[in-house]
């Protein structure tokens, strides 16, 4: 029964459905989001306009912490049990958090600039993301240079691990210090600040990188799962 759900047929043909069931709709909900964001929400009584980046920066921010929560906890399942499912997984997620960490931090630079009076400043939350940056770059080089597998599984999950502390870091940074950034407007304990003209364009562009990041990875899995096939191997 295990053997016929890990199939490498049965999930590369899941795959390819799931794969053209976005590629349907996500043109329509990015039609569909940017106008909200950039049309129909309304301009910040502070910021004006300026406050449209929120609706990429900080989707982009919430990724790039859940992806590499994700890749965490993965990374040691898959060094405790060695489930070759899990090691493509983590191949095919790291690149895709690596992408919305640097999408946050220049996004984020980009806000800060007219809201700030500079593109830099060497903030808690700012600084942490750069951190989380070079951990994302330290596990797919982990990945793709180092030998042999074991070796490889071992030195992604210490630096996973390790990475992981930044995670609250960067969540907690604007209470624990004096930072340029304002305090959370979305909350999941506790009352949300933040009015729902804005939240729910916010939520729509979140689901919008989402399915992005749905589209990215299944192309890449579909990727990696062809040269599992080329090597011979019939199931995960």
């Amino acid at each position: 029964m295990m053997r016929n759900l890990f199939s490498l047929n049965k999930i590369y043909i899941f795959s390819e459905k799931t794969l053209t069931f976005i590629k349907s709709v996500f043109p329509v909900l990015l039609i569909l989001g940017l106008t909200f964001a950039l049309v129909l929400s309304p301009p910040d009584y502070l910021q004006g306009d300026v406050v449209r980046i929120m609706y990429v920066h900080v989707p982009s921010a919430w990724i790039a912490l859940g992806t590499f929560s994700t890749l965490t906890v993965l990374s040691i399942i898959n060094f405790i049990f060695k489930i070759k499912i899990l090691e493509i997984v983590n191949l095919c997620i790291a690149p895709i958090g690596l992408l919305f960490t640097c999408l946050a931090i220049i996004t984020g630079s980009i806000w800060a600039e007219p809201t700030w009076g500079t593109w830099w400043a060497w903030d808690a939350r700012l600084t942490s993301m750069i951190v989380l940056m070079f951990f994302y770059v330290m596990i797919i080089y982990s990945q793709k240079h180092i030998k042999p597998k074991n070796r490889s599984l071992m030195f992604t999950s210490i630096i996973s691990i390790i990475g992981a502390i930044n995670i609250p870091i960067i969540k907690y940074s604007v209470e624990w210090w004096n930072t340029l950034h304002q305090p959370a407007s979305i909350k999941i304990t506790g009352e949300t600040s933040i009015h729902s003209s804005m939240l729910m364009p916010l939520m729509l562009m979140l689901l919008i990188l989402l399915l992005y990041s749905a589209l990215i990875f299944l192309m890449k899995y579909k990727t990696e799962i062809i040269k599992v096939k080329r090597s011979g191997v019939k199931r995960l």
